[in-house]
């Protein structure tokens, strides 16, 4: 049964608002959702950790339980970098960032607001140029009050925020399909964008492996003239 909004903002507020997905669903506040429904279990948010299954273990009263290794693994916060060299300005890991902590348009270079940075790695498995790595974090906050170490209560609700924001401004400029009897919208030139916009991502990951091979037969004359 459907619960109140209410209730399920109680819920969320028990979340670090990654919004990494791992617990299986969209974003956070649709995992306290499904808690309140009783469609998902509590131990089910490896950001969270222990930290938040004890915390949803209280609200719902009930034994603790071992964090679900299905979903993950507990592990340090990480921040995302972007190695502005080798970024082609796909923007694919633009739209896969949850909180908007993304910057660059395209075939410009992209880079990552370290501070609205969640950790989420949404935006590593789509880079076509594998440029994207995940840093330690060192989030360092003598204030936090948060129950979660690394994830400071203000930072939780801008990026809770920040989400809602997105999810909004997605909403506004999608465009309703047409109805039935409306004439068919030509999108020859959207195709044709499309193809192109796929060979130029094939063409630059042909030069990077190329690169990668020529710099790893430098390195490898290197050690042999050194030996």
């Amino acid at each position: 049964m459907e619960t109140s909004t209410s209730e399920i903002s109680k819920i969320d507020q028990l979340l670090p608002q990654t919004q990494c997905t791992q617990c299986g669903f969209p974003r956070c506040y649709d995992y306290a959702r499904a808690l309140l429904n009783g469609d998902a279990d509590i131990n089910q948010c490896p950001p969270g950790g222990v930290v938040t299954i004890k915390k949803l273990a209280d609200y719902f009263s009930r034994t603790p339980l071992a964090l679900n290794p299905g979903n993950g693994e507990h592990k340090p916060r990480q921040l995302a970098f972007i190695t502005e060299a080798e970024c082609i300005g796909c923007t694919l890991c633009i739209q896969a960032c949850p909180v908007d902590a993304i910057l660059g348009a395209g075939k410009l270079m992209h880079s990552v607001i370290a501070e609205e940075c969640t950790g989420c790695e949404l935006c590593v498995p789509p880079c076509p140029m594998d440029c994207i790595d995940l840093l330690p974090a060192n989030v360092v906050d003598e204030k936090n009050t948060s129950p979660w170490q690394e994830y400071p209560l203000h930072l939780a609700a801008r990026a809770r925020d920040r989400t809602n924001a997105r999810l909004t401004r997605i909403a506004a400029t999608d465009s309703p399909q047409p109805l039935a009897s409306e004439p068919a919208t030509d999108d020859s030139n959207t195709q044709t964008e499309t193809k192109d916009r796929r060979a130029e991502i094939r063409a630059a990951l042909e030069r990077v492996k190329r690169r990668k091979a020529a710099d790893k037969l430098a390195s490898i004359n290197i050690t042999s003239g050194k030996s």
